[in-house]
This record gives C-alpha cells, sequence and structure tokens, in this order.
C-alpha cells in the first residue's frame, strides 16, 4: 500500500526500507487478528499498533537510518518513548492498555540491560525527555497526518505541554504496576515481530493464522495392535496423563486429545525433526499450517514456499513441533515471554518423554506446566517410564484425578508388548560372534554409544572390520544439513533396507525416530533412556499369538564416573542390576524397574530463578529479565563452530542458510582453545578443516588453532 509519507521510513533502507506508514498499517491488521484470538477490544488493539512507532516520525530517528550514521558520544533516541506524547489522543480507558502496548515492546520499563527501559531513563537521565522533544513542534504534525492517512480518528493538535504531560502519565502508570504480565505488551510484540517478517508480503497462509487443526485423521485410525486407538478420548477433564509401550499409539491419541491449536513438544532435534515430517505426512490432505521450531529448522522447509520459512518463528501456527527449551522464557521471564503467553492461551500442550530431560530441564519442564495451566492451556502428557514420583507430581501440578484423564494399559495388553530378549555382555568385544552372525543373516544392527568419541572410534574400527557392509554414524556434532540428510537416509534407506546393515549412533536414535532394527548393542544407559533405545527394535509388533522377539545386548556400566557421563554413574549401576540377562523383557514390570532405579525425584531447585512459583508471578507487568543466568548455563553446550574453508560462503548467506553449515559443540571443549570466531550468524567458533569429517562428523582432537590450514588465512 502506498501512502502520502512514504519517505518516512521504519527501516533503513539496508534492512529493506520499508516505509513507516506500511509498517503500521500492517502491525494493526495483525494487532485486531490477535486481539480477536483473545478476546480483546479489536478497535484498542488497532489504535496502540498505530501509535506503537510513530515515535519514528521524528526526524532524530529517521536520521539514524542514514547510511553509514555514527552515534555522536551520549546521543540516545528510543522510539518507543516519542510515541507515548501522542496519548492524548485517547480516552482514558484506551490509555492505560495502549501504554502496555507501546512503552515496553522493545525494552523493559525497568532493569533493561541496557539501562534504556522508560522508568531507567527517567531515573538516570535527567535529559531524557528534552532530547526526545527536539523539534516536537515540527513533527508532530507530520505525524498525525500520517496517522490520519493510515485510518485513526478523532485527531486533534498535540501541544509541547501535552506531550510531556503524556510522557509523565506513562511514567505513573508504570510505576504503578503489580505483578503479573501484560497481554496487551505480548499481543502488540506478537503482532509487530510478524509484521516485521513478512515485511509489507500477503500470502494465503496468513489465512491460515489462529486455525485450530483438522486432527481427524487420527480420529479414523484404529488398529488392534495400537490398543490407544480403541480407547475414546472425550473425557471432558482437560488434562491427560497417559502411560503406555513404545509403539501402543501414544502419539495418535495424544493428538486426538486436543481441541484447539497444538503445541508438540520433545526433547531433541531428532525426535522433533521426525514429529514434524511425520504429522506432515499424516496431515497431508488438509491446509494445515504446521511448523517446526529449532535452531536448524530451516533444513527441513528448505523446499518449502516463502511464507512457510517466514512463519515458522511467530504466533498462531496449528501446529507448532518444539523442544522445551523454547519455551523456557515463560520461566525464567526473558524477553519475549509476554508473546509466547499470546500465543500458548487456551492451547493443547503435548509434553512427550519428558522423563528424558536432565534433572534442571525437569525441573525447568514442571515449572513450565505450572505457568500452563495458569494461563488456561490444556497440558498432555505421554510417557512410556516415568518414575512413579515424577508422575505424582505432574498430577498435582495438574489438579489431581478431577482435572486429569489417566490412561493406563492392562497387564493383558502390555505382555502383548514383549519383544525383546535381553542379554548382559561385559565388553563390546565379547560380541563379535553375535555381530557376524547377524550381518550373515542380512539383519539391520542398531550400536548406540552414549559419548559422540566413543561412537567415532567404534564406528571407525567396525569400517575396517567390515568394509563391504552399509554402515552409517549418527550423532549430533555434525553440520546441521549433513545430520538432515544423515536422519533422513537412517529412515528412507536404512529401515527399509533388506541387506545387512550396521548404523552406529549415540542418544539421537531414542525417542520418536521411527526406525525398525533386528538387533541393538547398547552402552548401559539410565532405565528409562533404555527402554526408549530398545522400541527401535522389533518395533513392528505382531498379534500375540505371533509375538516374536529380538535380542538386545547391554554393556556393563565402566567404572569411572567420567566414562559414564552424561549420565549418573550410580544410575547406570542400578539399571544394570534391574535388567534382565538371557531373558524377556516384560512389559508389565518395566513400571517397577523404573521405580527401583528412581525412587526419588531429585531436581534443580528454579525458585530463585523463576518469575512464577505457588500460582503467583514474581515478576511485574512490563518488566523482563535479561537472559536468565540458569538458561545460560544450559546453552553452555549449544554453541556452533564452522570450518575454516567454508566461513566466506557462511558469511556471506542469509540466517537461515547458515543452519546449513553450523556443528552443535560444547562450549567447554572449544570455548578456551584460542580458535578464531566469525561476527556473522549465530558468531560460530571457526575450526581447521582437518577437525572435521563428513563421514566422521566433528574431531575434537583437531579443533586446535595449530591445525589451521594457513593459505585459507590469506584469502
Amino acid at each position: 500500500m502506498k501512502g502520502k509519507y512514504d519517505y518516512i521510513l521504519a527501516k533503513s533502507l539496508e534492512n529493506g526500507g520499508t516505509s513507516l506508514f506500511q509498517h503500521l498499517i500492517d502491525v494493526s491488521h495483525y494487532s485486531k487478528l490477535v486481539a480477536e484470538q483473545l478476546g480483546l477490544d479489536k478497535e484498542i488493539a488497532s489504535k496502540g499498533a498505530l501509535l506503537h512507532d510513530i515515535g519514528k516520525a521524528s526526524p532524530l530517528f529517521q536520521k539514524t537510518l542514514e547510511k553509514g550514521y555514527q552515534r555522536r558520544p551520549g546521543f540516545m533516541f528510543r522510539h518507543e518513548l516519542a510515541s507515548l506524547f501522542f496519548l492524548s489522543l485517547l480516552n482514558d480507558k484506551e490509555k492505560a492498555l495502549i501504554i502496555e502496548m507501546i512503552v515496553a515492546h522493545h525494552k523493559s520499563v525497568y532493569k533493561d540491560i541496557g539501562g534504556k527501559g522508560l522508568l531507567d531513563l527517567v531515573e538516570n537521565d535527567p535529559d531524557c525527555l528534552d532530547q526526545h522533544l527536539t523539534d516536537f513542534e515540527k513533527w508532530a504534525p507530520i505525524a498525525l497526518e500520517l496517522l490520519e492517512e493510515a485510518g485513526f480518528t478523532g485527531l486533534k493538535p498535540i501541544s509541547r505541554k501535552q506531550a510531556e504531560d503524556n510522557f509523565w502519565g506513562a511514567v505513573e502508570h508504570c510505576e504503578s504496576k503489580k505483578y503479573g504480565y501484560s497481554l496487551w505488551k505480548g499481543l502488540l510484540i506478537a503482532a509487530d515481530h510478524l509484521a516485521s517478517a513478512m515485511d509489507g508480503r500477503s500470502t494465503p497462509r496468513l489465512n491460515t493464522l489462529f486455525a485450530k487443526p483438522n486432527v481427524d485423521f487420527y480420529h479414523n485410525r484404529k488398529n488392534d495392535l495400537y490398543p490407544l486407538s480403541l480407547l475414546a478420548t472425550d473425557d471432558e477433564r482437560p488434562h491427560t496423563l497417559v502411560t503406555a509401550s513404545t509403539g501402543a499409539g501414544k502419539t495418535d491419541f495424544l493428538l486426538r486429545r486436543c481441541r484447539g491449536r497444538i503445541f508438540y513438544v520433545l526433547p531433541f532435534q531428532a525426535s522433533i525433526n521426525a514429529m514434524y515430517e511425520r504429522i506432515k505426512v499424516d496431515l497431508k490432505d488438509t491446509d494445515v499450517d504446521i511448523r517446526l521450531l529449532h535452531a536448524a529448522s530451516s533444513l527441513k522447509i528448505e523446499k518449502g514456499k516463502i511464507e512457510e520459512k517466514i512463519l515458522q518463528r511467530h504466533i498462531g501456527a496449528s501446529i507448532k513441533v518444539l523442544t522445551p527449551h523454547q519455551l523456557a522464557s515463560l520461566v525464567f521471564g526473558t524477553k519475549g515471554y509476554e508473546a509466547l503467553i499470546v500465543d500458548l492461551v487456551g492451547c493443547d500442550i503435548i509434553l512427550d518423554e519428558i522423563h528424558t530431560y536432565s534433572s534442571t530441564i525437569q525441573a525447568i519442564v514442571l515449572k513450565i506446566v505450572d505457568v500452563l495451566c495458569s494461563i488456561g492451556c490444556r497440558v498432555h502428557i505421554g510417557t512410556a517410564t516415568m518414575p512413579t514420583v515424577l508422575y505424582q507430581s505432574l498430577l498435582e501440578r495438574l489438579g489431581g484425578g478431577n482435572h486429569v484423564y489417566e490412561v493406563k494399559l492392562s497387564d493383558a495388553v502390555l505382555d502383548s508388548f514383549n519383544r525383546h530378549i535381553i542379554y548382559k555382555a561385559e565388553i563390546f568385544q565379547d560380541l563379535a560372534e553375535v555381530l557376524q552372525d547377524a550381518i550373515e543373516k542380512d539383519q539391520k544392527i542398531l550400536i548406540v554409544c552414549n559419548q559422540v568419541k566413543r561412537a567415532q572410534k567404534l564406528y571407525e574400527k567396525l569400517s575396517s572390520l567390515y568394509p563391504n557392509v552399509n554402515k552409517m554414524l549418527i550423532h549430533s556434532r555434525f553440520k546441521r544439513g549433513r545430520r538432515n540428510e544423515l536422519e533422513t537416509d537412517l529412515r528412507e534407506t536404512y529401515n527399509k533396507s533388506k541387506d545387512a546393515c550396521i548404523v552406529v549412533s549415540t542418544q539421537v536414535v531414542e525417542v520418536s525416530l521411527d526406525i525398525n532394527f533386528d538387533l541393538m548393542i547398547t552402552e548401559c544407559a539410565p532405565i528409562d533412556a533404555l527402554i526408549q533405545r530398545f522400541g527401535r527394535i522389533n518395533r513392528i509388533r505382531t498379534l500375540l499369538a505371533n509375538q516374536v522377539f529380538k535380542p538386545i545386548y547391554v554393556l556393563a556400566p565402566p567404572t569411572d564416573k567420567s566414562d559414564a557421563l552424561p549420565y549418573d554413574l550410580d544410575v547406570l549401576v542400578r539399571t544394570y542390576a534391574t535388567l534382565p540377562n538371557g531373558a524377556l523383557l516384560e512389559e508389565r514390570h518395566v513400571q517397577q524397574m523404573v521405580d527401583t532405579v528412581y525412587s526419588e525425584l531429585h531436581l534443580i531447585n528454579i525458585d530463585l530463578n523463576a518469575v512464577f512459583n505457588n500460582g503467583k508471578w514474581l515478576i511485574k507487568e512490563l518488566w523482563h529479565n535479561p537472559k536468565s543466568a540458569l538458561l545460560e548455563a544450559l546453552d553452555i553446550d549449544s554453541v556452533t563452530c564452522i570450518v575454516d574453508k567454508d566461513r566466506e560462503e557462511y558469511e556471506q548467506l542469509p540466517y537461515e542458510e547458515q543452519a546449513r553449515m553450523e556443528i552443535p559443540v560444547s562450549y567447554n571443549s572449544i570455548g578456551w582453545r584460542g580458535l578464531d570466531r566469525s561476527q556473522a550468524g549465530s558468531k560460530p567458533f571457526v575450526i581447521p578443516g582437518k577437525s572435521y569429517d563428513e563421514e566422521i562428523g566433528f574431531l575434537n582432537e583437531y579443533a586446535k588453532p595449530e591445525f589451521y590450514d594457513v593459505t585459507l588465512q590469506f584469502i
């Protein structure tokens, strides 16, 4: 849409050169859409959207958009604060709500990390107001004309004195805020981000925003081999706790329990990749907006339409598949958490296999459950191996039996899931004959290690021993683009192979990866993780009378705590002791085994970091926290690196394409080595080419400056 004042910009030319008029129109449109979903006044939402950035009409702001602009020492101009000068255009009912839309859509009003929140500036910068009012009498009439062209009604001139009064009125309002969160702030942030991402585009995909998905496919799919498919899901209680063996149909059951938009939460990138693709295939005949959220999500939709790529991180999807990290801002009140609440309110949240998380992530997830319940979400939890103590904690948080539909399989049904004979072995070398026999029988063999380095060494050894057997190594330390290819190859080629093959893996295969192999050799892991791993073997069940049992070999735990990592050695020892040896693993006894290993719930106390506790918010409205120290500690293992020969190309690519070249690594493995670091994208460390192999992945021992290719440093 063209406007008279298109020369007044919202973004610099380098960032698209969007006119302020167009941006305000777009944000107004999306604000009304969001308001309608929340049951809020659409006209107030529209007015707030038109006013939220009107301060950008100031010549002081426009000058900052000029190419080559350099901010002079001491200069500071916050466009959202200048937008407050126009509050007298509103009545009293509108004013309080629209202040919340304007004042904190970029900065926390107080204790902003850069000290630029409204109350920070009032407290520390006596010249703040005068600086923002520079030439107000000249630019305010132009701003009013722009608002009129955008459809704002009831306009009238604003004097400098009125602008000052409007400003101080906003300050007084912010100082009076109580503990809680602001839906109006979240509404504006969500609409603003979406408008900026779409940047004036109008696409058919936008018509599906906030649409409830049609999940009739799952209601219509029934099979005696999947007992949960035969159970009704129309129980009126809002929440769900379902305990069932791997392969019982939990995913379908949980999706059938959903009544609105769906957030499907899983623990690992591999599992959410698999679930995203699974739902896409299942619902291919419906016009459902399904999105994937993680650092490399763009790789999964690289062949999708432009609007799919743009929309994936934003509000309003019918179904989002994600990890709990994307919900953690709810717990810590970090930037944007109100917009996340706006997206989540009243939705169905599926939490799948949450027992697999570390104790810290489990503590965060329990807090997430508390927040979700407080904002009217319906929470559906599925598990195969949850310790009773964790189950009871979740049941209590969800409101007990009066609010939770609990589903468990009977012993008779559990017996139909008996599929594995467990054998214990001291070391891998003891299984040479077992491995050779499986290869001769053209079986598919899955070998799981707990550490990447051990998986790499074992793969190289097997490559030497069995050069003519199809082999794959898969773990988390590959380039994300390569990891995506490996996951696809694992499902589409190795999973369907009729010839012998060997896949060496780490924990990335545990959850929701739909593969069916014949034999497993695995290092000992906690009992709950092992049960998940076992689910990749003999996955396709038969009727009880035709049951087939396949072998799984579990190696004894190490004796050293460092060799046990990332697991606790005591847990591994208790797990190994509970396993049968040379006998059938009976599904009816799995819960007892899990409870033997986990008799108590050991969670990290995160109350000092959390902004929601005991049903109450501990953060004031319009405030948000800088990045949580606890989240920073968790994210320490999620730094990325790129290979030196890829650096030039990486730094020229758009962000969504950079992900293909990134390798997730532990900060502790490379952060202290003096490696170079790119300032583009995710600011990855730059590793020597010798420290990465397309077949083996990241090679830690060569990720040192002395292995750089010196010829690349002169290009």
